[in-house]
Protein backbone atom coordinates (compact mmCIF):
# COMPACT_ATOMS: atom_id res chain seq x y z
CA UNK A 1 0.00 0.00 0.00
CA UNK A 2 2.91 2.38 0.74
CA UNK A 3 4.24 1.67 -2.73
CA UNK A 4 0.80 2.49 -4.11
CA UNK A 5 0.85 5.89 -2.45
CA UNK A 6 4.43 6.59 -3.46
CA UNK A 7 3.60 5.99 -7.10
CA UNK A 8 0.50 8.19 -7.03
CA UNK A 9 0.21 11.91 -7.54
CA UNK A 10 -1.51 13.92 -4.88
CA UNK A 11 -3.78 15.20 -7.67
CA UNK A 12 -5.31 12.33 -9.66
CA UNK A 13 -4.39 12.67 -13.31
CA UNK A 14 -6.76 9.90 -14.38
CA UNK A 15 -9.91 11.81 -13.55
CA UNK A 16 -12.08 12.50 -16.58
CA UNK A 17 -14.50 15.14 -15.50
CA UNK A 18 -17.85 15.73 -17.12
CA UNK A 19 -18.36 19.14 -18.74
CA UNK A 20 -14.63 19.94 -18.56
CA UNK A 21 -14.47 19.96 -14.77
CA UNK A 22 -10.75 19.86 -14.00
CA UNK A 23 -8.18 20.55 -11.33
CA UNK A 24 -5.97 22.81 -13.42
CA UNK A 25 -6.12 25.74 -10.98
CA UNK A 26 -6.96 23.86 -7.79
CA UNK A 27 -3.29 23.67 -6.88
CA UNK A 28 -2.93 27.42 -7.20
CA UNK A 29 -5.69 27.86 -4.66
CA UNK A 30 -4.10 25.58 -2.12
CA UNK A 31 -0.41 26.19 -2.52
CA UNK A 32 1.13 29.64 -2.53
CA UNK A 33 4.08 28.24 -4.50
CA UNK A 34 2.80 25.75 -7.08
CA UNK A 35 6.33 24.67 -8.00
CA UNK A 36 7.16 23.61 -4.49
CA UNK A 37 7.57 19.89 -3.98
CA UNK A 38 5.63 18.23 -1.23
CA UNK A 39 6.41 14.97 0.47
CA UNK A 40 3.68 12.55 1.59
CA UNK A 41 4.14 13.91 5.10
CA UNK A 42 3.65 17.56 4.10
CA UNK A 43 0.91 19.51 5.81
CA UNK A 44 -1.83 20.39 3.31
CA UNK A 45 -4.27 23.18 4.24
CA UNK A 46 -7.97 22.52 3.73
CA UNK A 47 -9.49 24.06 0.64
CA UNK A 48 -12.28 25.50 2.77
CA UNK A 49 -9.83 28.13 3.98
CA UNK A 50 -9.56 29.39 0.39
CA UNK A 51 -13.22 29.28 -0.67
CA UNK A 52 -14.37 32.21 -2.78
CA UNK A 53 -17.89 33.62 -2.71
CA UNK A 54 -18.51 32.82 -6.39
CA UNK A 55 -18.83 29.47 -8.10
CA UNK A 56 -17.78 28.78 -11.66
CA UNK A 57 -18.60 25.88 -13.91
CA UNK A 58 -18.58 25.18 -17.62
CA UNK A 59 -22.27 24.88 -18.50
CA UNK A 60 -21.68 23.71 -22.03
CA UNK A 61 -24.61 21.77 -23.42
CA UNK A 62 -22.48 19.10 -25.05
CA UNK A 63 -21.98 15.88 -23.13
CA UNK A 64 -18.44 14.94 -22.14
CA UNK A 65 -16.50 12.25 -20.36
CA UNK A 66 -18.00 10.91 -17.11
CA UNK A 67 -16.23 11.23 -13.80
CA UNK A 68 -14.00 8.25 -13.00
CA UNK A 69 -15.08 6.84 -9.62
CA UNK A 70 -11.56 5.64 -8.90
CA UNK A 71 -9.91 8.97 -9.60
CA UNK A 72 -9.42 10.12 -6.00
CA UNK A 73 -8.97 7.04 -3.85
CA UNK A 74 -5.21 6.76 -4.16
CA UNK A 75 -4.41 10.09 -2.58
CA UNK A 76 -2.81 9.86 0.86
CA UNK A 77 -4.78 12.92 2.02
CA UNK A 78 -8.08 14.43 0.98
CA UNK A 79 -8.27 18.12 0.17
CA UNK A 80 -11.97 18.30 0.97
CA UNK A 81 -13.89 17.77 4.20
CA UNK A 82 -14.77 14.18 4.95
CA UNK A 83 -11.54 12.25 4.43
CA UNK A 84 -13.40 9.09 5.40
CA UNK A 85 -15.99 9.57 2.64
CA UNK A 86 -16.45 7.19 -0.27
CA UNK A 87 -14.11 7.53 -3.27
CA UNK A 88 -16.98 8.82 -5.40
CA UNK A 89 -17.96 11.49 -2.88
CA UNK A 90 -14.38 12.71 -2.79
CA UNK A 91 -14.14 12.71 -6.59
CA UNK A 92 -17.36 14.70 -6.90
CA UNK A 93 -16.36 17.23 -4.27
CA UNK A 94 -13.02 17.66 -5.98
CA UNK A 95 -14.87 18.22 -9.25
CA UNK A 96 -16.77 21.01 -7.52
CA UNK A 97 -13.45 22.64 -6.69
CA UNK A 98 -13.76 24.52 -9.95
CA UNK A 99 -16.70 26.36 -8.42
CA UNK A 100 -14.22 28.17 -6.19
CA UNK A 101 -11.58 28.93 -8.82
CA UNK A 102 -12.63 32.52 -9.47
CA UNK A 103 -9.28 33.71 -8.13
CA UNK A 104 -9.62 37.21 -9.55
CA UNK A 105 -12.68 37.85 -7.35
CA UNK A 106 -11.91 38.51 -3.71
CA UNK A 107 -14.12 37.90 -0.71
CA UNK A 108 -16.13 41.00 0.03
CA UNK A 109 -16.44 42.08 -3.60
CA UNK A 110 -19.78 43.07 -5.06
CA UNK A 111 -22.16 40.14 -5.03
CA UNK A 112 -23.55 38.58 -8.19
CA UNK A 113 -27.11 39.84 -8.58
CA UNK A 114 -29.99 37.55 -7.70
CA UNK A 115 -31.58 38.74 -10.93
CA UNK A 116 -30.61 37.71 -14.42
CA UNK A 117 -31.79 34.10 -14.05
CA UNK A 118 -31.98 31.97 -17.15
CA UNK A 119 -33.75 28.88 -18.39
CA UNK A 120 -31.62 25.77 -18.91
CA UNK A 121 -32.23 22.37 -20.44
CA UNK A 122 -31.87 19.15 -18.44
CA UNK A 123 -28.91 18.15 -20.61
CA UNK A 124 -26.94 21.14 -19.33
CA UNK A 125 -26.91 19.70 -15.80
CA UNK A 126 -26.46 16.07 -16.81
CA UNK A 127 -23.57 14.42 -15.00
CA UNK A 128 -22.37 10.83 -14.91
CA UNK A 129 -19.82 8.87 -12.95
CA UNK A 130 -18.32 5.47 -13.72
CA UNK A 131 -17.34 2.64 -11.40
CA UNK A 132 -14.78 0.47 -13.17
CA UNK A 133 -15.22 -2.45 -10.80
CA UNK A 134 -14.07 -5.08 -13.31
CA UNK A 135 -10.59 -3.56 -13.70
CA UNK A 136 -10.09 -1.43 -10.57
CA UNK A 137 -9.46 -3.78 -7.65
CA UNK A 138 -8.90 -0.99 -5.12
CA UNK A 139 -12.21 0.67 -5.98
CA UNK A 140 -14.06 -2.66 -5.96
CA UNK A 141 -12.83 -3.46 -2.47
CA UNK A 142 -14.19 -0.12 -1.25
CA UNK A 143 -17.71 -1.27 -2.14
CA UNK A 144 -17.65 -4.98 -1.27
CA UNK A 145 -19.65 -6.22 1.73
CA UNK A 146 -19.05 -9.49 3.66
CA UNK A 147 -21.37 -11.41 1.30
CA UNK A 148 -19.45 -10.33 -1.81
CA UNK A 149 -22.25 -7.94 -2.73
CA UNK A 150 -22.46 -4.18 -3.17
CA UNK A 151 -22.49 -1.94 -0.08
CA UNK A 152 -25.76 -0.19 -0.79
CA UNK A 153 -25.20 2.36 1.96
CA UNK A 154 -22.09 3.69 0.20
CA UNK A 155 -24.01 3.81 -3.07
CA UNK A 156 -26.77 5.86 -1.41
CA UNK A 157 -24.11 8.24 -0.09
CA UNK A 158 -22.76 8.64 -3.62
CA UNK A 159 -26.23 9.36 -5.00
CA UNK A 160 -26.61 12.33 -2.66
CA UNK A 161 -23.16 13.64 -3.57
CA UNK A 162 -23.90 13.35 -7.29
CA UNK A 163 -27.26 15.10 -6.83
CA UNK A 164 -25.41 17.98 -5.17
CA UNK A 165 -23.03 18.32 -8.10
CA UNK A 166 -25.95 18.32 -10.54
CA UNK A 167 -27.71 21.04 -8.55
CA UNK A 168 -24.65 23.31 -8.72
CA UNK A 169 -24.38 22.77 -12.46
CA UNK A 170 -27.98 23.81 -12.98
CA UNK A 171 -27.57 26.99 -10.93
CA UNK A 172 -24.61 28.24 -12.99
CA UNK A 173 -25.30 30.92 -15.58
CA UNK A 174 -24.05 31.06 -19.16
CA UNK A 175 -20.80 32.62 -17.96
CA UNK A 176 -20.13 29.72 -15.61
CA UNK A 177 -20.84 31.69 -12.43
CA UNK A 178 -23.31 31.03 -9.67
CA UNK A 179 -24.44 33.41 -6.97
CA UNK A 180 -23.24 32.70 -3.40
CA UNK A 181 -26.04 30.28 -2.56
CA UNK A 182 -26.20 27.19 -0.40
CA UNK A 183 -27.77 24.07 -1.94
CA UNK A 184 -28.97 21.41 0.47
CA UNK A 185 -30.87 18.13 0.26
CA UNK A 186 -34.51 18.77 1.14
CA UNK A 187 -35.96 15.32 0.51
CA UNK A 188 -35.61 12.04 -1.30
CA UNK A 189 -38.82 10.90 -2.96
CA UNK A 190 -37.84 7.25 -3.24
CA UNK A 191 -34.84 5.08 -4.02
CA UNK A 192 -36.08 1.98 -5.81
CA UNK A 193 -33.95 -1.05 -6.65
CA UNK A 194 -34.91 -2.55 -10.02
CA UNK A 195 -32.49 -5.47 -10.01
CA UNK A 196 -29.54 -6.72 -7.91
CA UNK A 197 -26.35 -4.69 -8.28
CA UNK A 198 -23.13 -6.69 -8.65
CA UNK A 199 -19.86 -5.54 -7.14
CA UNK A 200 -17.56 -7.00 -9.81
CA UNK A 201 -19.28 -5.58 -12.90
CA UNK A 202 -18.80 -2.01 -14.15
CA UNK A 203 -21.64 0.36 -13.43
CA UNK A 204 -22.42 4.02 -13.92
CA UNK A 205 -24.68 6.61 -12.33
CA UNK A 206 -26.09 9.47 -14.34
CA UNK A 207 -28.61 12.16 -13.57
CA UNK A 208 -29.97 15.57 -14.46
CA UNK A 209 -32.41 18.17 -13.16
CA UNK A 210 -35.92 17.21 -14.25
CA UNK A 211 -38.12 19.83 -12.52
CA UNK A 212 -37.64 23.29 -11.00
CA UNK A 213 -39.79 25.41 -8.71
CA UNK A 214 -38.89 28.89 -7.50
CA UNK A 215 -36.05 27.86 -5.19
CA UNK A 216 -36.18 24.06 -5.37
CA UNK A 217 -35.28 21.51 -7.98
CA UNK A 218 -35.76 17.79 -8.45
CA UNK A 219 -33.29 15.57 -10.19
CA UNK A 220 -33.56 11.94 -11.22
CA UNK A 221 -30.55 9.65 -10.87
CA UNK A 222 -30.19 6.24 -12.48
CA UNK A 223 -27.76 3.44 -11.71
CA UNK A 224 -26.97 1.44 -14.84
CA UNK A 225 -25.23 -1.93 -14.94
CA UNK A 226 -25.08 -4.06 -18.05
CA UNK A 227 -25.26 -7.84 -17.92
CA UNK A 228 -22.01 -9.81 -17.76
CA UNK A 229 -23.26 -11.87 -20.68
CA UNK A 230 -22.81 -9.75 -23.79
CA UNK A 231 -25.38 -11.87 -25.63
CA UNK A 232 -28.16 -10.76 -23.25
CA UNK A 233 -30.08 -7.59 -24.06
CA UNK A 234 -31.39 -7.03 -20.52
CA UNK A 235 -32.36 -3.55 -19.38
CA UNK A 236 -29.28 -2.03 -17.67
CA UNK A 237 -31.40 0.09 -15.30
CA UNK A 238 -30.65 -1.16 -11.77
CA UNK A 239 -31.81 1.66 -9.47
CA UNK A 240 -33.79 4.91 -9.71
CA UNK A 241 -33.73 7.78 -7.22
CA UNK A 242 -35.35 11.23 -7.12
CA UNK A 243 -33.70 13.93 -5.00
CA UNK A 244 -35.02 17.42 -4.20
CA UNK A 245 -32.58 20.23 -3.38
CA UNK A 246 -33.40 23.74 -2.18
CA UNK A 247 -31.39 26.93 -2.58
CA UNK A 248 -30.70 29.34 0.26
CA UNK A 249 -28.97 32.71 0.13
CA UNK A 250 -25.52 32.27 1.67
CA UNK A 251 -25.78 35.51 3.66
CA UNK A 252 -29.45 35.78 4.67
CA UNK A 253 -30.39 32.10 4.78
CA UNK A 254 -33.63 32.88 2.94
CA UNK A 255 -34.84 30.97 -0.09
CA UNK A 256 -33.06 32.00 -3.29
CA UNK A 257 -34.52 31.84 -6.80
CA UNK A 258 -32.78 29.54 -9.25
CA UNK A 259 -32.64 28.97 -12.99
CA UNK A 260 -35.79 27.55 -14.55
CA UNK A 261 -35.86 24.50 -16.79
CA UNK A 262 -36.89 24.00 -20.42
CA UNK A 263 -37.41 20.32 -21.28
CA UNK A 264 -36.63 19.59 -24.93
CA UNK A 265 -37.17 15.90 -25.65
CA UNK A 266 -40.36 13.92 -25.10
CA UNK A 267 -38.63 11.98 -22.32
CA UNK A 268 -37.58 15.19 -20.56
CA UNK A 269 -41.12 16.54 -20.82
CA UNK A 270 -42.50 13.29 -19.36
CA UNK A 271 -40.06 13.43 -16.45
CA UNK A 272 -41.07 17.05 -15.79
CA UNK A 273 -44.76 16.07 -15.69
CA UNK A 274 -44.05 13.16 -13.33
CA UNK A 275 -42.02 15.40 -11.02
CA UNK A 276 -44.73 18.08 -11.06
CA UNK A 277 -47.31 15.45 -10.14
CA UNK A 278 -45.12 14.17 -7.27
CA UNK A 279 -44.66 17.68 -6.00
CA UNK A 280 -48.40 18.35 -5.97
CA UNK A 281 -49.15 14.99 -4.35
CA UNK A 282 -46.59 15.65 -1.64
CA UNK A 283 -48.25 18.96 -0.79
CA UNK A 284 -51.62 17.20 -0.53
CA UNK A 285 -50.13 14.50 1.71
CA UNK A 286 -48.76 17.10 4.10
CA UNK A 287 -52.23 18.64 4.41
CA UNK A 288 -53.85 15.22 4.87
CA UNK A 289 -51.31 14.17 7.49
CA UNK A 290 -52.02 17.31 9.52
CA UNK A 291 -55.76 16.64 9.37
CA UNK A 292 -55.31 12.97 10.32
CA UNK A 293 -53.30 13.63 13.48
CA UNK A 294 -55.11 11.95 16.39
CA UNK A 295 -57.99 11.01 14.09
CA UNK A 296 -57.03 7.45 13.26
CA UNK A 297 -59.77 4.85 13.11
CA UNK A 298 -59.91 3.37 16.65
CA UNK A 299 -60.96 0.00 15.20
CA UNK A 300 -57.74 -0.25 13.18
CA UNK A 301 -55.72 0.61 16.27
CA UNK A 302 -57.54 -2.01 18.36
CA UNK A 303 -57.00 -4.66 15.69
CA UNK A 304 -53.27 -3.98 15.65
CA UNK A 305 -53.07 -3.95 19.44
CA UNK A 306 -55.03 -7.18 19.96
CA UNK A 307 -52.09 -9.53 19.46
CA UNK A 308 -49.68 -7.14 21.18
CA UNK A 309 -51.81 -7.15 24.32
CA UNK A 310 -51.55 -10.94 24.47
CA UNK A 311 -47.75 -10.64 24.38
CA UNK A 312 -47.86 -8.17 27.25
CA UNK A 313 -50.60 -9.71 29.40
CA UNK A 314 -50.39 -13.43 28.49
CA UNK A 315 -46.89 -14.08 27.17
CA UNK A 316 -47.19 -17.85 27.61
CA UNK A 317 -50.11 -17.90 25.17
CA UNK A 318 -48.66 -15.56 22.55
CA UNK A 319 -48.01 -16.60 18.97
CA UNK A 320 -44.44 -17.87 18.60
CA UNK A 321 -44.38 -16.69 14.99
CA UNK A 322 -44.91 -13.09 16.12
CA UNK A 323 -42.89 -10.50 18.01
CA UNK A 324 -43.42 -7.05 19.49
CA UNK A 325 -42.01 -3.99 17.75
CA UNK A 326 -40.05 -3.02 20.85
CA UNK A 327 -38.21 -6.36 20.78
CA UNK A 328 -36.80 -5.67 17.32
CA UNK A 329 -35.16 -2.33 18.19
CA UNK A 330 -31.53 -1.37 17.76
CA UNK A 331 -29.84 1.99 18.16
CA UNK A 332 -26.54 3.72 17.56
CA UNK A 333 -24.97 6.91 18.89
CA UNK A 334 -22.24 9.07 17.45
CA UNK A 335 -20.64 12.47 17.73
CA UNK A 336 -20.69 14.41 14.46
CA UNK A 337 -17.06 15.26 13.69
CA UNK A 338 -15.65 17.91 11.33
CA UNK A 339 -14.49 15.17 8.94
CA UNK A 340 -18.17 14.36 8.25
CA UNK A 341 -19.15 17.85 7.14
CA UNK A 342 -20.03 18.97 3.64
CA UNK A 343 -18.67 22.03 1.84
CA UNK A 344 -21.14 24.21 3.73
CA UNK A 345 -19.85 23.07 7.13
CA UNK A 346 -22.85 20.94 8.10
CA UNK A 347 -23.06 17.17 8.26
CA UNK A 348 -23.25 15.67 4.79
CA UNK A 349 -26.77 14.34 4.04
CA UNK A 350 -25.35 11.33 2.25
CA UNK A 351 -23.46 10.38 5.40
CA UNK A 352 -26.68 10.44 7.43
CA UNK A 353 -28.41 8.27 4.85
CA UNK A 354 -25.56 5.78 4.86
CA UNK A 355 -25.52 5.51 8.65
CA UNK A 356 -29.30 5.08 8.69
CA UNK A 357 -29.11 2.40 6.02
CA UNK A 358 -26.41 0.47 7.86
CA UNK A 359 -28.45 0.49 11.08
CA UNK A 360 -31.57 -0.58 9.17
CA UNK A 361 -29.61 -3.40 7.53
CA UNK A 362 -28.37 -4.59 10.92
CA UNK A 363 -31.91 -4.46 12.29
CA UNK A 364 -33.28 -6.53 9.41
CA UNK A 365 -30.36 -8.96 9.72
CA UNK A 366 -30.86 -9.63 13.42
CA UNK A 367 -34.62 -9.88 12.95
CA UNK A 368 -34.63 -12.25 9.97
CA UNK A 369 -31.62 -14.35 10.91
CA UNK A 370 -30.34 -14.15 7.35
CA UNK A 371 -28.61 -11.57 5.20
CA UNK A 372 -31.32 -9.12 4.06
CA UNK A 373 -31.78 -7.90 0.51
CA UNK A 374 -32.42 -4.19 0.01
CA UNK A 375 -35.49 -3.18 -2.03
CA UNK A 376 -36.22 0.52 -1.51
CA UNK A 377 -35.93 3.68 0.54
CA UNK A 378 -39.25 5.45 0.93
CA UNK A 379 -39.74 9.23 1.02
CA UNK A 380 -37.25 10.99 3.29
CA UNK A 381 -37.59 14.57 4.55
CA UNK A 382 -34.52 16.32 5.96
CA UNK A 383 -36.41 18.16 8.69
CA UNK A 384 -33.54 19.76 10.63
CA UNK A 385 -29.88 20.22 9.74
CA UNK A 386 -27.23 18.36 11.67
CA UNK A 387 -24.18 20.38 12.70
CA UNK A 388 -20.62 19.50 13.60
CA UNK A 389 -20.47 18.66 17.30
CA UNK A 390 -24.05 17.40 17.51
CA UNK A 391 -24.68 14.17 19.41
CA UNK A 392 -26.70 12.04 16.98
CA UNK A 393 -28.78 9.07 18.12
CA UNK A 394 -30.39 6.73 15.61
CA UNK A 395 -33.12 4.36 16.74
CA UNK A 396 -34.44 1.62 14.49
CA UNK A 397 -37.14 -1.03 14.63
CA UNK A 398 -39.07 -3.41 12.42
CA UNK A 399 -42.32 -1.49 12.05
CA UNK A 400 -44.26 -4.23 10.29
CA UNK A 401 -43.83 -7.15 7.90
CA UNK A 402 -45.76 -8.20 4.80
CA UNK A 403 -46.00 -11.98 4.48
CA UNK A 404 -48.60 -12.47 1.73
CA UNK A 405 -45.90 -13.86 -0.56
CA UNK A 406 -43.93 -16.48 1.46
CA UNK A 407 -41.18 -16.54 -1.15
CA UNK A 408 -40.69 -12.78 -0.91
CA UNK A 409 -41.52 -11.52 2.58
CA UNK A 410 -41.14 -7.78 3.11
CA UNK A 411 -39.50 -6.27 6.20
CA UNK A 412 -40.27 -2.60 6.78
CA UNK A 413 -37.70 -0.79 8.93
CA UNK A 414 -38.05 2.63 10.56
CA UNK A 415 -34.97 4.64 11.55
CA UNK A 416 -35.43 7.88 13.49
CA UNK A 417 -32.46 10.23 13.90
CA UNK A 418 -32.41 12.49 16.97
CA UNK A 419 -30.12 15.50 17.38
CA UNK A 420 -29.35 15.60 21.08
CA UNK A 421 -27.70 18.51 22.89
CA UNK A 422 -26.77 17.41 26.42
CA UNK A 423 -25.76 20.94 27.49
CA UNK A 424 -29.22 22.26 26.60
CA UNK A 425 -31.05 19.10 27.65
CA UNK A 426 -32.82 18.96 24.30
CA UNK A 427 -33.49 16.26 21.73
CA UNK A 428 -35.08 16.88 18.32
CA UNK A 429 -35.95 14.59 15.42
CA UNK A 430 -33.82 15.53 12.42
CA UNK A 431 -34.76 12.74 10.02
CA UNK A 432 -37.00 9.72 9.63
CA UNK A 433 -35.97 6.99 7.24
CA UNK A 434 -38.04 4.05 6.01
CA UNK A 435 -36.38 1.06 4.35
CA UNK A 436 -37.82 -2.11 2.85
CA UNK A 437 -35.85 -5.36 2.79
CA UNK A 438 -36.50 -8.97 1.89
CA UNK A 439 -34.42 -12.15 2.15
CA UNK A 440 -32.93 -14.33 -0.55
CA UNK A 441 -35.17 -16.99 -2.14
CA UNK A 442 -32.68 -19.64 -1.03
CA UNK A 443 -33.28 -18.71 2.62
CA UNK A 444 -37.06 -19.16 2.36
CA UNK A 445 -36.63 -22.42 0.44
CA UNK A 446 -34.48 -23.70 3.31
CA UNK A 447 -37.32 -23.10 5.76
CA UNK A 448 -36.65 -19.54 6.97
CA UNK A 449 -39.86 -17.96 8.27
CA UNK A 450 -40.25 -14.24 8.85
CA UNK A 451 -42.33 -13.36 11.90
CA UNK A 452 -45.23 -10.96 12.12
CA UNK A 453 -44.62 -7.79 14.12
CA UNK A 454 -47.18 -6.14 16.40
CA UNK A 455 -47.34 -2.89 18.37
CA UNK A 456 -47.76 -2.89 22.13
CA UNK A 457 -48.85 0.75 22.54
CA UNK A 458 -51.25 3.10 20.79
CA UNK A 459 -48.36 5.33 19.74
CA UNK A 460 -46.69 2.40 17.96
CA UNK A 461 -50.01 1.42 16.36
CA UNK A 462 -50.42 4.94 14.98
CA UNK A 463 -46.94 4.87 13.48
CA UNK A 464 -47.71 1.56 11.77
CA UNK A 465 -50.99 2.87 10.34
CA UNK A 466 -49.33 6.08 9.11
CA UNK A 467 -46.67 4.09 7.29
CA UNK A 468 -49.16 1.66 5.76
CA UNK A 469 -51.29 4.56 4.54
CA UNK A 470 -48.23 6.33 3.14
CA UNK A 471 -47.21 3.19 1.24
CA UNK A 472 -50.74 2.84 -0.16
CA UNK A 473 -50.77 6.47 -1.30
CA UNK A 474 -47.42 6.05 -3.06
CA UNK A 475 -48.65 2.89 -4.80
CA UNK A 476 -51.78 4.68 -5.98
Amino acid sequence: MNQLFRSSSIFPTSAKLHHNLSFHSLASLIFSNPTKKFSPNSSIPLLNDQIRPFATINSSKDASEPIDAGSSIRKPLSLWPGVYHSPVTNALWEARSQYFEKVNVEIGSERISQDGLMSKTPSQSRTSIEYKFSSDYVLREQYRNPWNEIRTGKLVEDLDALAGTISYKHCANSGGITRPIILVTASVDKILLKKPILVDVDLSINGAVTWVGRSSMEMQLQVLQHSQDASQKADPLALVANFTFVARDAETGKSAPINQISPETEQEKLLWEQAESRNQMQKLRRVEQKSKIDHHDPNRIDELLAEGRIFVDLPALSDRDSILIRDTCLQSSLICHPQQRNIHGRIFGGYLMRKAFELAFATAYTFAGASPRFLEVDHVDFVKPVDVGNFLRMKSCVLYTELQNPARPLINIEVVAHVTRPELRTSEVSNKFYFTFTVSPEATKNGLRIRSVFPATEEEARRVIERMDAEDSHDN
